[in-house]
C-alpha cells in the first residue's frame, strides 16, 4: 500500500509538480489535499507548458486518477476552466473525483478577501485575492458551503442566505459595499450543479479501497511547510494544512498508510507575499536569481523574492514532515556563480542560532550566517546521473544533504520532464 507524501519544503513554489511527474505511470492515484487556486504548479512535457491551480500534477498521464480532496476549497469557474483548458489540448481531465466534503469558494469569499486586505494597509498578509482564506474561515465557523451541498438546490440556498445574512453586515458597514444578493450567488452556484455532479464522490473510500489493493496513490499538497496555518511564519501562512500530516486530514486517509515523505526544495530560495525571509538578496545577485529563474508567480504573475538556500529553513521542514527523500529542483540555474552562499544557522541580537528560533519576533531579525562553496560554469541541463555532474555541484548537492539532514534522490536541472536526476527511487 505506497502511499507517498510530495510536501513543499520551503515557502512554496519549489517545482513540487515537476517531482510528481517525475513518479510518471506508476502512479495510480494522484491527491490535492489542501489549498486552493492561490496556488500553482508548473509543468514542461514534450515542451509544452502546463500551469496547474486546483488539478493536480498527476492529471497529465492518462493513467493516474486525479483526486481533489475534502481539505482543498474549489472554485468551480476556475475547476471547469481548467479543464476546458486542458482539454482544448488534448488532455481528459473528466475523470478527476471530486470530495463531497471539500468546501466551494463563493463570490462573496473572493470579495471578501480583497476588501480585507486593503483595509489591512501596511499589515497585509500578501494573499492572492482568490477567497480562499474567507472559505477556510467559513468551514472552521461552520457556514461554509460544500461540494455536496449542490445536490440539494433547497439546502444550497438556505445557506447561502444564511451566510450572507452576517457578511452583507460587514461588506456594508464596515467596507462601504454594497450588499450581494444571495439568489445571485446561489443561482452561480447551482449552474454547475450539472456538470460536477458526476465527479462527486466518497474519496476517502475510494482512497483507502486503493491502498487496499496496493495500488500506488500520491498525495500532493499546495503551498509549503514554511506557509502552514500551524507551522509556518506566522501569520504570514496560508490558511490550511499543507504539511504532511495534512495529507491525512485532507484526504481521509489514516498515518500509517503513509509509506513515504519527499520533501521538495528550490537550489535557492524564493517567497511570495509578505513575511521573513532571512537569505533575502535585494541586489543584482537576486535579480539574476529571479530572471534566470523566471521567478514569477504561476497564478499571479507576481515576482518572487529570491535569495541563497536556506538550510535553516529545509531542516525544520524536514523534521516536522519526517521527509525520507528529497527532490532538489532547479539546480541548474546556479551555474555561473564562481562562489555560492548557502545558509548555516542565524545571529540574532549577537546570538548564535543553529535551527529556527521559536520566536516570531527573533525569526524578523534573523541575520544568515552563510557557509560558501565552489561554485560552477558547466552547463549542467544535460546530465541524466550524478556522476554527469560537475565535481562543484556534486559537492553542493553533497554539503545540502548534509544539513538539511534527508537524503537528496532526485535532481532538477531543467524545466522540462526530462531534466532530471534520479539519485535513489522515489518510490
Amino acid at each position: 500500500m505506497p502511499g507517498i507524501v510530495v510536501v513543499g519544503a520551503q515557502w512554496g513554489d519549489e517545482g513540487k509538480g515537476k517531482a510528481t511527474d517525475q513518479l510518471g505511470d506508476r502512479v495510480d492515484y494522484c491527491v490535492r489535499y489542501s489549498g486552493g487556486n492561490n496556488a500553482g504548479h508548473t509543468l514542461v512535457v514534450n515542451g509544452e507548458r502546463y500551469a496547474l491551480h486546483l488539478l493536480p500534477s498527476g492529471i497529465l498521464n492518462p493513467k493516474c486518477v486525479p483526486v481533489i480532496g475534502n481539505g482543498v476549497v474549489v472554485d468551480l469557474d476556475v475547476l471547469f476552466e481548467e479543464m476546458d483548458g486542458l482539454a482544448a489540448r488534448g488532455v481528459d481531465a473528466e475523470g478527476v473525483l471530486v470530495s463531497a466534503n471539500a468546501h466551494l469558494i463563493t463570490s462573496y469569499h473572493q470579495v471578501i478577501d480583497k476588501v480585507t486586505e486593503r483595509f489591512l494597509g501596511k499589515n497585509k498578509i500578501g494573499t492572492t485575492g482568490r477567497g480562499v482564506g474567507p472559505a477556510y474561515s467559513d468551514k472552521v465557523n461552520r457556514i461554509g458551503i460544500r461540494v455536496q451541498d449542490l445536490l440539494d438546490d433547497s439546502i444550497l440556498r438556505q445557506k447561502v442566505e444564511a451566510a450572507l445574512e452576517q457578511k452583507n453586515h460587514l461588506l456594508v458597514k464596515v467596507y462601504n459595499r454594497r450588499a450581494l444578493d444571495p439568489a445571485q450567488v446561489a443561482d452561480h452556484l447551482m449552474s454547475h450543479a450539472a456538470r460536477i455532479t458526476p465527479h462527486i464522490v466518497d474519496t476517502s473510500k475510494v482512497l483507502n479501497d486503493a491502498l487496499d489493493r496496493d495500488e500506488v496513490v500520491l498525495f500532493e499538497g499546495a503551498q509549503a511547510h514554511h506557509l502552514d496555518v500551524d507551522h509556518g511564519t506566522y501569520p504570514y501562512v496560508t490558511s490550511s494544512n499543507p504539511v504532511a500530516a495534512g495529507a491525512c486530514v485532507g484526504s481521509g486517509v489514516g498515518p500509517t498508510r503513509i509509506n513515504r515523505v519527499i520533501g521538495i526544495a528550490k537550489a535557492y530560495t524564493t517567497r511570495v507575499g509578505e513575511g521573513p525571509m532571512p537569505t533575502e538578496l535585494l541586489d543584482a545577485d537576486g535579480e539574476k536569481l529571479r530572471q534566470d529563474g523566471a521567478e514569477f508567480g504561476t497564478t499571479t504573475g507576481r515576482p518572487r523574492r529570491c535569495g541563497w538556500f536556506d538550510a535553516v529553513v529545509v531542516q525544520a521542514a524536514a523534521r516536522a514532515n519526517a521527509f525520507t527523500d528529497i527532490f532538489l529542483t532547479k539546480l541548474d540555474i546556479l551555474t555561473g556563480w564562481e562562489r555560492i552562499p548557502v545558509c548555516v544557522g542565524y545571529e540574532v541580537n549577537g546570538v548564535r542560532h543553529d535551527t529556527m528560533p521559536m520566536s516570531q519576533s527573533d525569526f524578523h531579525h534573523a541575520v544568515p550566517v552563510y557557509e560558501e562553496l565552489d561554485g560552477w560554469d558547466e552547463d549542467i541541463s544535460g546530465c541524466r546521473s550524478f556522476d554527469d555532474l560537475p565535481k562543484n555541484t556534486q559537492a553542493y548537492v553533497n554539503r545540502l544533504e548534509e544539513l538539511c539532514g534527508a537524503r537528496i534522490s532526485g535532481i532538477g536541472v531543467g524545466p522540462s520532464r526530462e531534466q532530471s536526476i534520479l539519485v535513489h527511487d522515489l518510490l
